[in-house]
């Protein structure tokens, strides 16, 4: 193990949480908020101990497997750790659990929070900008913008990317680590932009149009007003929704079409399979609560059928509705695309549906084989055979999946909470999504829950944006072993 290069890396980490703590010290400024002071401690400490963790240099600065995925799991608490601090230190959020809990939340694009709408509208601008811009920087990844400006190794930075990037296959989109990551926080940015600019167009303040770009961008699902959506017009709010499905598409589709290869893009079996489920998805749910007569105004209900659905599917977390008081049809699917999630190599989180589709096929592919047992039948996926390592990696990551699901839900059960809270608590902070059902809906929030809880929700949220093998490996003993 390279240990040198770790604490180098990780000092890096830190210099560039201290430049992202620059916005919301210059966002105090501009509103003349007592907090600016506490973000100009947060930096100078962010800026000490990364020059401390990169006094000795390392002479061989290459990444392999074993540090990239150490690197990223390291990464990822540091980052929550110490970007916990401005609310800490301004005691804007006293108790640390709750603050760790936020930033956490923040960083893996989650939304849950501890907050209810009254504490929500007592924060300061620049902790309701660092809040939200935790979801920007935590939804690309962090050390994929690293990558993209700074040249961190000597080595094979595919390691970290592969670590840190959802979904069961990545790749490069270009010859060069560095560009293919340039190339995808650019496009990253420019959607941000394009979005913060329409929202602005569309009569949205300036401050809640970038806070909720990021949100959006980042999948993530933190509200700047204590009131959440209900105050927001509907063009604003179809704004959002369709940039939710759009920050849900694999990234390579985008780049597809930039490089103008057309068919290869749209070749894409999950991303055709993304918009069918979310159209599926919404019409049913518009038939069922219009049937239920849940609102009688038509257009109303389709716009808050398919937000919905754009904001569980991407595991953004955003609510224009109260889906509690829905029916359990559609309430149901909801809880179904907690667990479908977004697209791989897009920033939301969940299983992915590439991953569904791949273990429906190999459903399939069994079933076939049972009856024709000396016939050979291949996975396909775009065309393309699945490699078997892929396919193996998809069942042993769903596997691991469950697994700690069920431990972190009889772990949560001890709170004494019902079982429709227990369980939503638990699906939504695994797949990075925000509000659950019950206690936790998108009118509750998980302060109630105890300090433990909280850990493990937290431990929860980064096994699941860094999809569970880079925590599983930072724990095991045999990656310590010489």
């Amino acid at each position: 193990m390279n240990y040198r290069v770790i604490l180098y890396t990780l000092g890096k980490v830190l210099d560039f949480e201290a430049v992202c703590m620059i916005l919301p010290l210059l966002c105090g400024l501009i509103y003349k908020e007592d907090a600016t002071k506490y973000f100009l401690l947060c930096i100078a400490i962010c800026l000490v101990v990364a020059q401390l963790l990169r006094i000795f240099k390392p002479k061989n600065k290459t990444i392999y497997a074993k540090e990239g995925f150490v690197i990223v799991a390291l990464s990822w608490i540091v980052i929550s750790l110490f970007g916990s601090l401005p609310f800490l230190l301004s005691g804007e959020i006293p108790n640390f659990f709750d603050a760790l809990f936020e930033t956490v939340s923040g960083f893996t694009t989650t939304g849950a929070s501890i907050l209810d709408g009254s504490k929500i509208d007592a924060l300061s601008k620049s902790m309701l900008f660092w809040r939200s811009f935790t979801h920007w920087v935590g939804g690309m990844g962090v050390l994929v913008l690293l990558v993209a400006v700074l040249p961190l190794s000597g080595g094979n930075n595919l390691y970290l990317m592969k670590a840190e990037s959802p979904g069961p296959e990545v790749g490069k989109l270009v010859p060069k680590v560095r560009t293919t990551a340039t190339w995808l926080y650019g496009m990253y940015l420019f959607l941000t932009v394009l979005e913060m600019i329409l929202l602005k167009i569309a009569g949205m303040s300036i401050f809640e149009s970038i806070t909720l770009s990021f949100g959006t961008a980042g999948t993530g699902g933190f509200a700047v007003l204590g009131s959440g959506f209900a105050t927001y017009s509907y063009a604003q709010q179809m704004i959002i929704g369709i940039f939710m499905m759009l920050f849900g598409i694999d990234f390579s589709f985008y780049f597809l079409l930039l490089s103008r290869r057309f068919r290869d893009a749209f070749e894409k079996d999950e991303v055709k399979a993304y918009f069918i489920i979310i159209l599926v998805a919404s019409a049913v749910i518009f038939y069922n609560c219009m049937k239920n007569n849940i609102d009688t105004n038509l257009g109303i209900l389709a716009k808050d059928s398919f937000f919905q659905v754009s904001s569980i599917i991407t595991t953004t977390g955003f609510s224009t509705a109260d889906f509690n008081t829905w029916p359990q049809l559609s309430k149901g699917i909801l809880v179904l695309l907690m667990f479908f999630g977004a697209c791989a190599g897009s920033t939301g989180g969940g299983m992915k549906i590439s991953r569904i589709m791949i273990l429906t096929k190999s459903i399939f592919k069994e079933i076939k084989l049972a009856a024709h047992p000396n016939r050979t039948y291949k996975i396909k996926m775009n065309k393309k055979t699945v490699p078997h390592e892929v396919v193996r990696g998809v069942n042993t990551y769903t596997a691991a999946y469950f697994a700690i699901m069920a431990v972190a839900f009889l772990l949560i059960s001890c709170n004494g909470y019902d079982f429709e809270t227990t369980f939503t608590s638990v699906v939504s902070t695994m797949n990075n999504i925000g509000p659950g059902l019950g206690m936790v809906g998108p009118n509750g929030n998980f302060g109630e829950f105890k300090w433990y809880s909280k850990v493990v929700f937290s431990i929860l949220m980064v096994a699941g944006r860094l999809e569970i093998f880079p925590m599983l490996v930072l724990m095991s003993k045999h990656t310590w072993k010489k």
